[in-house]
């Protein structure tokens, strides 16, 4: 079974039309099944980056507030918010020594281990065949490498245009 971590450059392609739409509309839509986890900042961090954009101008404030209402609900429907404990805080702090990552870069792979470590542990309860793997989904470069550096699997919306 696939298990999904999605940071927020990732996750904000499913609101926001951007290279790598369909792929992760495909992932995320409730029908395909998968589980989806995220971080709890990165309500903050998708709204964030929605609003950006009526100030850029490459959405209008009408889409906009669509698309903020639509990651609202999927926030509280649909995605596995993982909260950030002070350990995770701690974590990150270290990720962010070890990898120079931005502060949110950093709690999200922090979370995403910890998920990782939780998936990990349930998958050697289980036959190999039906043990669930947790793929991050990212689309920050800095992040990325990371990722890659920590041993996890990564998948980059920005691969299928």
């Amino acid at each position: 079974m696939s298990v999904y971590f999605f940071d927020s450059s990732a996750l904000v392609k499913r609101y926001v039309r951007e290279t790598g739409t369909d792929w992760v509309r495909a992932i995320t839509d409730p029908a395909a099944n998968y589980k989806i986890y995220i971080a709890e900042i990165t309500g903050v961090e998708v709204l964030a980056a929605i609003t950006r954009r009526i100030r850029t101008k490459s959405i209008s404030k009408t889409d906009a507030d669509t698309a903020s209402k639509q990651f609202r609900y999927d926030f509280a429907k649909q995605y596995k918010v993982s909260e950030i404990p002070g350990s995770l805080i701690a974590a990150a702090m270290d990720l962010t020594e070890n990898y120079q990552l931005r502060a949110y870069d950093a709690v999200q792979l922090a979370v995403a281990l910890e998920i990782d470590a939780q998936i990990k542990s349930v998958a050697k309860t289980v036959p190999a065949a039906a043990a669930p793997t947790l793929t991050i989904v990212s689309s920050d470069d800095e992040l990325n490498v990371a990722v890659i550096a920590e041993g996890l699997i990564l998948e980059d919306p920005k691969n299928y245009p």
